[in-house]
Formats: structure tokens, C-alpha cells, sequence
């Protein structure tokens, strides 16, 4: 399945390469209202509040009554997460606050369990360099993803894994790596960083995997 991407940043929809430099910029959230609202779900990420850098809180609501949406950026309490589903969300993507060092913390996430139910939560562990990364994308943590996924797999419903790496350069995502993801877990497994063909979507689909999608969408090299 194909899950469009929104990152927020300064009030406007943008597309960043390797979660860096700032290459796509767009304000016209209507026109993106009207041609994501017939996915089943849309991934609305606060990038702002996932870099310490403000927040887009009232951009993230608006959407949350406008479109199906998984969202994250900056969840890092129990209450941060309930706030997001309680404005719509049909599940809270949260990451960096899982993790502390190379150790994963399971009081956190067993706390979000046990308060939200894991059906609502998806993890995020984005890797750059094959080690999980946090804080926006600006700390190593010095922890294999598929470690980090076996240690938290019991508490929420899927995990989404994003090759930082190869994240908006459309080159294409490294199928390499999911052997060892899927051996890994058995949670449902949704991947970005770099996907740009409906061949790579089909070819995820066929694997039970979802595929987000941002910078193919936005410059138009894949249609959706």
C-alpha cells in the first residue's frame, strides 16, 4: 500500500534529502487535501517538533479532521501521543524517545502500551549508516534496527523504518535490507527513503510491506 508523506516544517509541506538540506517547499494545503483524501491512510510528520525546533500543532490538527492519518514528530510523553489521537489520529507514530543511548526503553514504551493500547501506536526506527538515528535524525544511537525491533516488538502494532540514507534522494530503497527487518519482527513493517516507482510499491506490497512515499509524489515522478 501506498501511504503519502506530509513533513511539516515552518507552517509549509517540505521534502528534505537524507533529512538534511531543504530541496521541495509547498504552502497549498488544499491542493494536497484533495489529492491525498482518497488513501486510506496519510503519514503527517511535525519535522519541527521532532528537531526541537517549534512545532506545527494546529497545521497537524486541521489535518487530523481532514484525512485518515498516522502522526509523529516530537511524541515524547504518554500525553503527547494521547493528544494526537484524541484530534483524529488514527495512530501515533512515535521514535526518538524509545530509545536512550544504544538501550531501548521499554518503561516508556510498556507505559504507552498499557495507557494508549498498542493497536494505536507505530515505533519509528529510522537508520542512517545501519544504526538507528535519533533526534531528528542528528544522533546515532549505536543500535542495529533490527535489534531495536525485536526489543520493542511487543508493544505496538508496527514499526516504521526509514532508510535515511537514500531519504529523498529517489534512487530507489535498498531491498537488502529487509531480510533482516522481517526475521526481525512480526509486526506489520512500513518503510521509507528513496522509493520512486509503482514497481517498488507493488513489489513492497507483495512482501505485506506499506510504502511511504514523499519526494516521488511531490516533484511528480510517481502519480498518486
Amino acid at each position: 500500500m501506498l501511504i503519502p508523506s506530509i513533513d511539516l516544517m515552518g507552517g509549509k509541506i517540505v521534502q528534505l534529502v537524507k533529512g538534511e538540506r531543504k530541496a521541495l517547499e509547498f504552502d497549498d494545503f488544499p491542493q494536497w487535501v484533495r489529492r491525498f483524501s482518497k488513501f486510506p491512510i496519510v503519514q503527517v510528520i511535525d519535522l519541527d517538533a521532532a528537531m526541537g525546533k517549534g512545532d506545527n500543532r494546529q497545521l497537524v490538527r486541521g489535518l487530523c479532521a481532514e484525512l485518515p492519518c498516522q502522526v509523529g514528530g516530537g511524541l515524547r510523553t504518554t500525553e503527547a501521543a494521547r493528544q494526537i489521537l484524541e484530534w483524529g489520529a488514527k495512530k501515533a507514530i512515535i521514535g526518538s524517545s524509545l530509545f536512550s543511548g544504544a538501550n531501548t526503553d521499554i518503561p516508556f514504551a510498556t507505559d504507552l502500551a498499557d495507557q494508549l493500547g498498542a493497536d494505536q501506536l507505530i515505533f519509528a526506527v529510522d537508520s542512517r549508516g545501519g544504526y538507528v538515528s535519533v533526534k531528528g535524525w542528528k544522533e546515532s544511537t549505536g543500535l542495529r534496527p533490527a535489534d531495536a525491533m525485536r526489543k520493542l516488538e511487543p508493544f505496538c502494532s508496527a514499526f516504521l523504518y526509514t532508510h535515511i540514507d537514500t531519504e529523498g534522494m529517489m534512487q530507489g530503497f535498498p531491498f537488502s535490507v529487509l531480510e533482516d527487518l522481517r526475521h526481525a519482527t512480526g509486526k506489520k513493517l512500513i518503510v521509507a527513503g528513496g522509493i520512486k516507482s509503482a514497481a517498488e510499491i507493488a513489489r513492497l506490497d507483495e512482501m505485506g510491506i506499506d510504502a511511504v512515499v514523499g519526494m516521488a509524489i511531490y516533484t511528480g515522478v510517481l502519480q498518486a
